[in-house]
């Protein structure tokens, strides 16, 4: 779509095709412009908004829906268009775009979830189900988000009682029920998601996910390492030339001094190696959401157990070098063997029957393009998983340092070679870059206590202190998370730790603080020109049904911030009381 303005002159506008050839604009295209719009609003509102290296400077952003005029103006042109959506395109953990998975559904339910206008986005996708059975599995969303989940049951036994095999159903009902406590419900729905939607990562991952909540890590790790993994989609960005001068005015009243990191550089030059090289805090896409299923399993059972774990299910290098070295009339190719197993079904680490293994399946990418997983280097054939180090946390002034790759002749005791699975190239590179990030933090965190004891301070800059906090929040460990990025704060105003920190607060129920944090975030963004971030006003929102409209008002007014700063601040909670999902003024 284009629009040309002639100073003096005339105003046109028009589009023009992949071809280049110009076109005229008709209803349909301002329609379909005008809804792309809102989305990408949504969409990039908060892209870059903790990290000063991908933040377009000097964009102003304005909340698209500020009333119910502008509301039904949004959902109407959604409706119209809705049978359309996946032309969109879709999340980047989506392989296939389909009707209920697109980014036209991921920003509808993302509005909702913001504003809280359920009641809406209910009668929005009430209307759809009419004409297409299939939309259910979004309605169902609605209702468990808005707390209408015995409405969201009936529909999922009705819809699915219609389309048995719909998996965007399944998973629905699956994640509910596990959410629920009733893994074993959950289990039999995602295993016939699976089958339903074989490429499709998301399916894998809620299996893995049911697997970790029942503790029957072997199967957690065979299923995992069966998902497809598709290399990552990153949001379109303008690349802006870089200006020979830049201006960015704000009048000094208005602005808060502790709040202001203009003058921020990116440190990265001073950080430590090792904290540079860390891969994990690049992941994105399938990776990651991969990476924090191997996570979650290592923070219940431990690094070891992990390790004793991937013993028993994948080939290991020493196993497969025995099998190298057998007498040629004896030898097995642990390429086919290992996937296939035996004819008749033999018991795995569980007792369970091997047939219950999860099939492998297609579509692996191993792409390094967007810091994605790269093949480990060995010598011996890359598929076959290698012994990873153990960590073992020591007290006193010893610094902890990886033990020898595990040689503990207990192996006579795992599933058979033949019996085992071969590792995929990228699950065999998280467990390393998982043992980088359990050392770095291992040895973090012995510093740490070795100079609390010596009462000394434990010193690093801004910009690590931020990574620190990541790698923390990243392997399950909320408050020494929080303990990095106060720190990283106690230098610098930093987006970022500040978010982090909210999570804190939020989480503990903390009101008084919480609104001082967003408070803060607040006033970031009205620095950067941005009135409009759907992470604060969904935290506002939330705050307010906590805490309740009369308190958070009261703490706002005996805050010493600028006018400014405490006029958007209403303007956020305005916002949230216009949108109640009953409709009535707050």
């Amino acid at each position: 779509m284009r629009v040309q303005v002639q100073i003096p002159g005339t105003v046109e506008s028009y589009c023009v095709d992949e071809r280049g050839t110009k076109l005229e604009a008709t209803e349909e295209h301002w329609l379909e412009t005008y809804l792309c719009s809102v989305l990408r609003a949504y969409s990039y509102a908060d892209n870059g908004s903790g990290d000063t290296i991908k933040r377009i400077i000097g964009v102003r952003r304005f909340n698209p829906i500020t009333s119910t005029e502008q509301e039904h103006k949004f959902l109407d042109a959604a409706e119209k268009l809705f049978f359309s959506g996946w032309q969109l395109g879709s999340e980047p953990e989506i392989q296939v775009p389909n009707l209920v998975s697109n980014h036209l559904t991921s920003g509808l339910l993302h509005y909702i979830k913001t504003t809280g206008r359920y009641t809406s986005g209910i009668n929005l996708f009430e209307k759809l189900r009419n004409r297409d059975p299939e939309i259910a599995s979004l309605l169902a969303k609605v209702y468990m988000a808005g707390d209408e989940e015995v409405k969201a049951v009936q529909l999922l036994h009705e819809a699915v009682e219609e389309l048995p095999m719909d998996y965007s159903l399944l998973d629905c009902q699956a994640e509910f029920c596990n959410r629920k406590g009733r893994s074993d419900l959950a289990l039999e729905m995602a295993k016939r998601s699976v089958v339903s939607a074989p490429s499709e990562f998301g399916t894998w991952a809620r299996l893995a996910e049911i697997y970790v909540t029942m503790e029957r890590w072997d199967m957690a790790l065979l299923t995992l390492n069966s998902c497809p993994m598709f290399t990552y989609q990153d949001k379109d960005a303008p690349r802006l030339p870089e200006p020979a001068r830049i201006s960015l005015p704000l009048a000094p009243e208005t602005l808060c001094d502790e709040i202001d990191d203009s003058g921020a550089a990116p440190e990265i030059d001073s950080v430590h190696p090792t904290l540079r090289r860390l891969a994990a805090g690049n992941y994105k896409g399938t990776f990651h959401k991969a990476y924090i299923l191997l996570t979650e399993v290592t923070k219940k059972i431990g690094w070891d157990h992990l390790l004793k774990i991937r013993s028993q299910v994948f080939v290991m290098e020493e196993e497969y070098r025995n099998e190298k070295q057998m007498p040629s009339g004896s030898s097995r190719n642990a390429s086919t063997i290992a996937l296939r197993g035996t004819d008749t079904p033999q018991p795995n680490g569980h007792g369970e029957p091997a047939e219950e293994d999860p099939p492998s399946s297609s579509g692996t990418d191993t792409s390094n393009s967007n810091g994605e997983p790269t093949v480990a280097s060995s010598h011996l054939d890359p598929d076959v998983s290698k012994p990873s180090s153990s960590i073992t946390v020591r007290s006193g002034s010893e610094t902890p340092q990886p033990l020898p790759p595990n040689s503990d002749p207990s192996h006579q005791a795992y599933t058979q070679f033949h019996h085992k699975r071969l590792c995929e190239r990228w699950l065999d590179n998280l467990f390393m870059v998982l043992y980088e990030d359990l050392r770095i933090y291992t040895i973090w965190r012995t510093e740490a206590s070795q100079y609390r004891q010596q009462q000394l301070a434990y010193k690093k800059n801004a910009e690590e202190w931020e990574i620190l906090g990541e790698l923390a929040e990243r392997l399950h460990h909320p408050d020494e998370a929080v303990e990095a990025w106060q720190n990283c704060l106690g230098i610098r105003f930093s987006p970022k730790a500040m978010r982090g920190v909210l999570k804190m607060y939020e989480r503990r129920g903390d009101g008084r603080n919480t609104l001082g944090a967003l408070i803060r975030l607040v006033a970031w963004q009205y620095r950067w020109y941005s009135e409009f971030s759907p992470d604060l006003l969904y935290a506002t929102r939330k705050l307010i049904e906590d805490e309740g409209a009369v308190k958070v008002r009261s703490i706002v007014q005996a805050t010493s911030l600028p006018q400014h700063i405490l006029d958007l601040t209403h303007q956020y909670a305005a916002l949230c009381a216009a949108f109640r999902s009953d409709g009535s003024e707050g």
